[in-house]
């Protein structure tokens, strides 16, 4: 556990020495997405009955930030180390797969909820959103950045140069992300729509999340509990199988 404290260390420095980069800017980017899309629709959209728009987005822009800064953080570091040269340290040490998850995923987790931290603080002068049920936000706040910790992760060991890296965030997790419901609720959607959401984990995430907020969801919170734990148990096997093998990283 030495190890893997110790690389866990290392790796939430690799991010805090330039927070400015790291946390401050995604915090800018969802302001930005506050400001517009609440200006804009405010007036146009009514998702729950006590619930103003720009409330409702809030939830959905803070966990939106903690799902691509956690992803970013391990598949980026990842991919550095594979192309500097520099993974070779690691792999000289004693450090097992279980003590390379640990680190990774945990630095993610650390990074994904200091940015949903951030923008929630600034944001929320906008339009307080209330809160419902603190153990719901905080269980799918540390289970979404857990799922795309790992998922970055697997990103990471996949890729082999930042191209490769830069495709599986804008083809799986972008769209995955803006197609989960942070900018509305998918009961506006039609019937087909509103089915391919419900096979979009990243829904469940950001639902769940919700419900903590406002005590109101489109599915219930015990479902998409299941589903994102059930996602993040999936991942995890394949990213700690991936590390036994040394897949894409002992070659």
């Amino acid at each position: 556990m030495n190890g893997a404290s110790t690389l866990f260390y290392k790796e939430v420095l690799r991010f805090w020495k330039v927070s400015f980069q790291t946390v401050a800017a995604p915090v800018l980017t969802a302001v930005l997405y506050l400001v517009i899309f609440g200006h804009a629709l405010e007036d146009h959209v009514k998702v729950y009955d006590t619930v103003s728009y720009t409330a409702f987005l809030i939830p959905g822009l803070v966990m939106m930030s903690v799902l691509q800064n956690a992803f970013a953080n391990s598949s980026s570091s990842l991919i550095q180390s594979k192309i500097t040269g520099n993974l070779v340290f690691l792999l000289l040490t004693p450090l097992s797969p279980a003590a390379w998850f640990l680190a990774y995923v945990g630095a993610a987790i650390v990074r994904g909820l200091a940015v949903g931290l951030g923008v929630l603080l600034v944001t929320a002068w906008f339009a307080p959103p209330g809160l419902s049920n603190l153990l719901w936000v905080l269980a799918f706040a540390a289970l979404g950045a857990g799922l795309m910790g790992t998922l970055g992760l697997i990103a990471g060991l996949w890729a082999e140069k930042f191209d490769q890296l830069a495709a599986f965030q804008n083809f799986i997790v972008m769209p995955m992300t803006f197609l989960s419901g942070v900018f509305y609720s998918v009961h506006s959607l039609p019937g087909a729509w509103q089915a391919v959401s419900h096979l979009n984990p990243f829904f469940y995430i950001i639902d769940g999340f919700r419900h903590g907020f406002f005590g109101v969801s489109d599915v219930s919170p015990w479902l998409s509990l299941a589903v994102v734990s059930s996602a993040f148990a999936a991942v995890a096997v394949i990213a700690l199988k991936l590390l036994r093998s040394g897949y894409k990283i002992r070659s």
